[in-house]
């Protein structure tokens, strides 16, 4: 079998992805029929294409394939892939498409897809698994792994616990550098992204870190706790996993070890579970400010996808009900000023756009730790500054604007102060409601461009209408 193509080519990947749709699209129809001849061969080209095509693929790009094709062609492909790297694309794949391949799957393929996958790894993979086949597969492993396993799955999916490498690189202090380069050299291969090697004492209490770099050009004859570094950013395993990555950020780290109470070494964490922890809380806060639930997979059953978004959505059919309303308090001005039907759209639009600036930016800072509670009054008078500012500017453009348009100097004013006040109230609201959210325990980001939108719809029609009303027809 050819090895899998670790070129990354966007334009190679993409034309891979169409031929890949289309041998799906072609193979579907026939697939159920095909059977081998005498020596094992399906004489199908289509088939034969698709499997080539397919086996030269990353497990990460394999991965990205199944997530772009509907159900049908997707279990297709799965089932066309390379065997060998079926545990591998299961972890890369969302954890809504992770279920409809698991559910297409036998017992057998499952044991064959996980079973050599190092004991992290089929920790994260285990609760999407049926309990039978974790339990098959743990009884396959020695104590040690099961141990780690069983440990990795005491934790919460958001500590540190459950994704911390339990591969790892240790040694004493008291041996020279020499001594440890002749143990290195005892390895088939180092674990992946071992930039440092861990010092621990007779106990396994973490002392220190040894990196590869220092290790590479010291003195041989060097004892290793005359050398390494004693300063260590360090993690338990009941730590928050975003702040864990906020810190690899922050250092620039590779990996990072993990102690328990007693400051034993139990594991490390690893640069490249913490991208993916970034990039799935970035997933999850953009999910949650447009009111979805999860993630979702772009070709789910129609009732799953209703599911996931029928919540947020009857709350927006309540404020746009509100809003209504509040226009039809307000019908006897609208129609003695037609122009107010044209102009009010204008000042809610612009203090929806402001308001989800400002929330967008609240909810990063809460996501980052750069906001603390005892800093929102601080932010609340800057955030009603730029408002004040950006209200006054645009409110006197959009005034004049509606004075050209309408010869009415009266109409021009109030929309100044309409888009001024409901400006004002976006930038109130987009630092509440998140903070709100977050003192009450909940995602800042939850449904929160569904509320600004709400506010500002509502807030700016009845600002705009009310002035109006009071200063045009008072």
């Amino acid at each position: 079998m050819n090895e899998p193509n670790l070129e990354y080519h966007p334009e190679r990947f993409a034309e891979d992805f169409e031929r890949i749709k289309s041998l799906a699209e072609h193979l579907l129809p026939v697939y159920a029929d095909l059977r081998a001849d005498d020596s094992g061969v399906i004489d199908n080209q289509d088939y034969q294409d698709l499997i080539a095509v397919l086996h030269e693929l990353h497990p990460a790009d394999t991965a990205a394939v199944l997530e772009s094709l509907p159900l049908q062609e997707r279990v297709l492909v799965w089932k066309l892939a390379a065997p060998e790297e079926d545990g591998e694309v299961l972890l890369e794949v969302s954890d809504s498409v992770r279920e409809t391949l698991i559910e297409a799957m036998g017992k057998e393929e499952l044991l064959a897809a996980v079973e050599d996958l190092p004991a992290d790894e089929l920790a994260e993979l285990a609760p999407d698994l049926p309990h039978h086949v974790v339990s098959e597969v743990l009884e396959t492993r020695d104590e040690e792994e099961r141990e780690q396993i069983r440990s990795a799955l005491s934790y919460e999916e958001w500590q540190v616990g459950a994704i911390m490498d339990f591969e790892l690189v240790s040694i004493r202090a008291d041996v020279s550098c020499e001594v440890v380069l002749r143990y290195l050299r005892r390895f088939e291969s180092l674990p992946d992204h071992t930039d440092k090697i861990f010092v621990v004492d007779e106990n396994d209490v973490l002392q220190g870190v040894l990196p590869i770099r220092k290790l590479l050009v010291c003195d041989p004859d060097d004892e290793v706790g005359n050398v390494m570094a004693r300063e260590v950013v360090k993690f338990r395993p009941e730590d928050d996993t975003e702040e864990a990555a906020q810190a690899f950020e922050k250092y620039d780290l590779i990996t990072a070890p993990v102690i328990d109470e007693n400051k034993r070494l139990i594991g490390r964490l690893t640069v490249d579970e913490m991208v993916d922890v970034i990039r799935e809380e970035s997933e999850a806060d953009m999910l949650s400010m447009a009111g979805l639930q999860e993630e979702e997979d772009l070709f789910a059953p129609i009732i799953d996808s209703v599911k996931n978004r029928w919540v947020w959505l009857a709350v927006n059919l309540c404020t746009a009900l509100i809003a209504s309303r509040v226009i039809g308090a307000f019908e006897g001005s609208i129609e003695k000023i037609v122009a107010l039907a044209a102009l009010m759209p204008i000042v809610a639009g612009i203090g929806g756009n402001s308001g989800n600036q400002t929330i967008t930016m609240i909810v990063r800072a809460l996501a980052t730790g750069q906001l603390s509670a005892a800093r929102i009054g601080l932010l609340l008078k800057k955030e009603v500054a730029v408002a004040l500012t950006n209200g006054l500017l645009w409110g006197s453009v959009m005034g004049l604007i509606a004075f050209f348009l309408y010869q009415n100097m009266g109409l021009g004013l109030v929309m100044v102060a309409a888009m001024t006040l409901n400006l004002v109230l976006a930038a109130m609201v987009g630092v509440l409601i998140p903070m709100t959210l977050e003192k009450l325990g909940r995602d800042p980001a939850l449904g929160s461009s569904v509320l600004i939108t709400a506010v500002t719809d509502s807030g700016g029609f009845f600002i705009f209408l009310s002035l109006a009303s009071i200063f045009l027809l008072g």
